[in-house]
C-alpha cells in the first residue's frame, strides 16, 4: 500500500501455504525453484496481475497477496482461488501441492528447516543467529495478514483502538493449527502458542502481543520503535533488522504503507473461508471505529493485561473460551455478563454488514460459527487417531479442499 488512502477503502491480505510432497505430504522446500521456473531467475517476489507470489524466510513457503490494495474483499476470493489451482498445476511437475492450515502437522523444524538463500538472505541469517529460526514460531507457520489503511493520526489513532480490541478473540474464529509434531499440542491455535515468545529474546519486538493504547506515529516511534532499535542493536551492529518489519506485536503499524497489519489470523482451508474471516473482521473493525455503541476514550482505556488474559484463554480454547471480562463485553456491546467467543463472534458477526450479503459468504460464515473453527473440525476429524496414517488422511482432505475452494466439513 504506498498510496495513503483513507480508513476502510482499501484492502491486503497476505495467505501463506506450505508446499509439500504430493504423496507423504511432508513439507518440501522448493518455493526458490517455483519462483525460479515463473520469473526466470531467484526472486522473493514475482508480481502476476492483480496477484503477487513471493517467499519469506522458509524454502517450503510460499506467500499469495493481492498487488494493490483491493476496495473490495469480496471480489478476491475467486481471483486467490484461481492462482491457487495455477501454483499446483506448476508444482505438479515437481511431485508437490500447496497444504493449507496454521502449521505443519509432524514437521520437525529442527532437521528440516531450510532458509532462503538467496535476494535477502542476509536478512534470514541475522534473525535465524539471534532468534533460533529452526523452530515452531519461526519456521512452521502459515498465517492471513489482514491490512487495513489510515490517511492520518486520527485515523490512525481510531483503527488501532479498535483492531486492539478484536485482537484477543481471532483465534476463536480462526484457529487451525491444534496439531504439531504429531499429537494435539492442547492448544487449539498452537501457531499464535508458540508466536507469543517466539521474538522474546528481544522483548520490546514483540510487547504482549496485544499492543498498548498508541494515538499517533510521533507516541509509536517513540513508545514501539526506537526501543526496539535501541535493545537489538547489540545482536545487530549492520543495523540489517532495525525497521518497522522488526515489530511482531499482534497488530502492527507500517507507516511505509500507511496500514495497520493484523497478524493473528491463522491460514483456513481455501480462500472462501479466510476472505469471510477478513470480511467479519473488518465490518466488525468498521463498527468499532464509527463509535456505534461506545467511544474512543472507553476502547482505549481497557488495559493491555485484560485483553492479553482472553487472548490466551482463546488460542487453548478457541470458540469454547468462556468470556467474563464484563468491562470488555461492554465494549463490545454484548447484552449478557458473561458468554463463550462463540457467542461473541455471533454476536458480532450478526451487527457486521457483510457488503451484499453474498450467499456464499453467508454459508462459510455459518460452517464457522456453528461447527467451530478449521482446528475444532481438524481434531474431529482425526478422533483421537494421531498416527501418521490418519493425519495423512485428514491432512490430505485438506489440501484437496485448497485446491478445490471448498471448506473442510468431514473426513472418512
Amino acid at each position: 500500500m504506498k498510496a495513503v488512502l483513507p480508513a476502510f477503502s482499501g484492502y491486503g491480505i497476505e495467505l501463506e501455504y506450505m508446499i509439500v510432497d504430493r504423496e507423504s505430504l511432508s513439507i518440501l522446500p522448493i518455493a526458490d525453484e517455483l519462483l525460479h521456473m515463473l520469473a526466470g531467475e531467484y526472486v522473493t517476489e514475482v508480481e502476476c496481475g492483480r496477484l503477487s507470489w513471493s517467499n519469506e524466510l522458509v524454502l517450503h513457503l510460499l506467500e499469495l497477496k493481492n498487488t494493490h490494495p483491493e476496495p473490495v474483499i469480496e471480489s478476491l476470493p475467486t481471483l486467490f482461488q484461481s492462482e491457487i489451482q495455477r501454483i499446483n498445476r506448476e508444482l505438479e511437475s515437481m511431485n508437490a501441492r500447496l497444504m493449507p492450515s496454521g502449521m505443519h502437522p509432524w514437521m520437525n523444524p529442527r532437521i528440516e528447516t531450510r532458509l532462503w538463500p538467496h535476494e535477502h538472505a542476509e536478512i534470514y541469517r541475522a534473525y535465524d543467529r539471534i532468534f533460533d529460526c529452526k523452530r515452531h514460531g519461526w519456521a512452521n507457520l502459515q498465517s492471513m495478514h489482514l491490512n487495513m489503511p489510515f490517511a492520518d493520526d486520527t485515523e490512525f489513532a481510531r483503527l488501532h483502538a479498535a483492531i486492539r480490541l478484536l485482537l484477543p478473540i481471532l483465534p476463536a474464529l480462526a484457529a487451525s493449527s491444534p496439531i504439531a509434531e504429531g499429537r494435539h499440542t492442547g492448544f487449539l491455535d498452537s501457531r499464535l502458542e508458540n508466536y507469543l515468545t517466539h521474538q522474546m529474546k528481544i522483548p520490546s519486538t514483540m510487547g504482549k502481543v496485544v499492543p498498548d493504547t498508541i494515538t499517533s506515529r510521533a507516541m509509536y516511534e517513540t513508545q514501539i520503535l526506537n526501543p526496539m532499535y535501541r535493545e537489538i542493536a547489540t545482536l545487530d551492529s549492520e543495523r540489517v533488522l532495525q525497521y518497522e518489519w522488526l515489530n511482531v506485536r499482534g497488530a502492527v503499524a507500517r507507516f511505509m504503507r500507511n496500514a495497520i497489519e493484523i497478524r493473528l489470523i491463522d491460514v483456513q482451508e481455501c480462500p472462501a473461508a479466510d476472505l469471510v474471516i477478513a470480511a467479519v473482521v473488518r465490518d466488525s473493525v468498521h463498527a468499532l471505529y464509527d463509535q456505534q455503541t461506545v467511544s474512543l476514550a472507553d476502547q482505549q482505556a481497557i488495559s493491555t493485561d485484560s485483553l492479553v488474559k482472553i487472548l490466551h484463554d482463546c488460542i487453548r480454547d478457541a470458540e469454547q473460551t468462556r468470556i467474563t471480562d464484563q468491562q470488555y463485553l461492554g465494549l463490545m456491546d454484548f447484552p449478557a455478563q458473561c458468554c463463550e467467543a462463540r457467542e461473541l463472534w455471533q454476536h458480532l458477526a450478526a451487527s457486521a454488514m457483510l457488503e451484499q450479503k453474498i450467499q456464499p459468504w453467508q454459508d462459510a460464515l455459518t460452517t464457522i460459527l456453528e461447527q467451530g473453527p478449521l482446528a475444532r473440525r481438524i481434531l474431529r476429524a482425526v478422533d483421537q487417531d494421531f498416527s501418521q496414517a490418519r493425519l495423512k488422511t485428514v491432512y490430505r482432505e485438506l489440501s484437496d479442499c485448497l485446491h478445490e475452494g471448498r471448506q473442510f466439513l468431514r473426513v472418512n
